[in-house]
């Protein structure tokens, strides 16, 4: 599941470099850890809308404090249709 979802962003963005890893851990030390190897770490946000959408999760909140490289929130793209 994880390298299918690694191959739908390389077939949606060919020239972006797509490393995908399994890693024991908490998701937020694991980003944090992992980010010291990366030029730039793309997290999500809660996915959810309205005033409430401009709240982070817990995880991306500490990726975003403790990252070692540039942090990328996403909020969903013009094709999500979820």
């Amino acid at each position: 599941m994880l390298e299918e979802a690694a191959d739908e962003l390389r077939g949606r963005w060919p020239g972006l470099d797509v490393a995908a890893s399994q890693v024991a851990g908490g998701p937020a030390a694991s980003l944090v850890a992992e980010s010291r190897r990366a030029e730039l770490v793309v997290v999500g946000s809660r996915g959810l809308g309205g005033f409430a959408g401009l709240l982070l999760g817990s995880v991306t909140q500490a990726v975003v404090r403790h990252a070692h490289c540039p942090v990328l929130v996403a909020h969903g793209y013009a094709g999500d249709t979820d």
